[in-house]
């Protein structure tokens, strides 16, 4: 593969895992996590994120009105905890079934050639 066609293809994997990301996230966010939680939690079930990529991407979603957090403080240094809002439930109940079609659609593409 030459180093333009890489780069490429780079950025289209970043961007696509951008949309699956912000899916993940609503999704793990039905429950109340703070950051670094959230982090372990989803590369246990196979999804690595970069702190460099969650954390702005958990501001984002705050500000865009996706979650709720709130300020805990206990042993050690506070804590920023992370929850889906009604709204973002709502996002992700519509992101879900786009999800949900597009991957049939996909397979069906895939399969017919």
């Amino acid at each position: 593969m030459s180093p333009s066609a890489k780069s490429v293809t780079e950025n289209l994997v970043a961007e696509l895992r951008r949309g699956v990301l912000v899916l993940a996230i609503l999704t793990q966010l039905e429950e109340e996590y703070y950051g670094y939680a959230l982090r372990e939690k989803l590369a246990q079930l196979g999804l690595a994120v970069p702190e460099g990529t969650l954390y702005p991407l958990l501001r984002r979603l705050e500000t865009q009105g996706l979650l709720k957090s709130r300020w805990q403080l206990g042993e050690g240094r506070p804590r920023r905890y992370y929850q889906t809002s009604k709204e973002g439930r709502q996002t992700l109940g519509e992101l879900s079934k786009e999800w949900i079609f597009l991957e049939k659609a996909l397979n069906r593409i895939r399969q017919a050639d």
